[in-house]
C-alpha cells in the first residue's frame, strides 16, 4: 500500500510541476520582463532629463580645491642670484 501511495504522489508532483511550468511561469515571466522594461524605461527617461538640451555643455564635477600653504612652517626668504662678472 505504501508503493502504490508514493507511485501516486510522485505522479501528481509531475504533473502538478507540468502545469505550473506550462501555465503559469509564462504569466510569472512575463511580469517580471514587463517591471524590466518599465524600470528601464524610467532610468532612460531621467538620464534624458539629467543630460539637458542637446548641444548644452555641462560640467559635473568640480575642480579639486587648492590647498592653503601652511604658514607657521617658515619665514619666507627673498634672494637674487649673484654672478662672477
Amino acid at each position: 500500500m505504501g508503493l502504490l501511495k508514493t507511485i501516486a504522489i510522485l505522479i501528481v508532483v509531475y504533473y502538478g510541476i507540468k502545469i505550473i511550468g506550462r501555465y503559469i511561469m509564462p504569466l510569472f515571466i512575463k511580469k517580471v520582463v514587463s517591471n524590466v522594461e518599465k524600470k528601464y524605461k524610467q532610468q532612460q527617461e531621467q538620464q534624458q532629463e539629467t543630460t539637458g538640451r542637446v548641444g548644452e555643455t555641462v560640467i559635473a564635477k568640480t575642480p579639486p580645491k587648492t590647498k592653503e600653504s601652511n604658514k607657521s612652517v617658515g619665514d619666507y626668504v627673498d634672494y637674487e642670484e649673484v654672478t662672477d662678472d
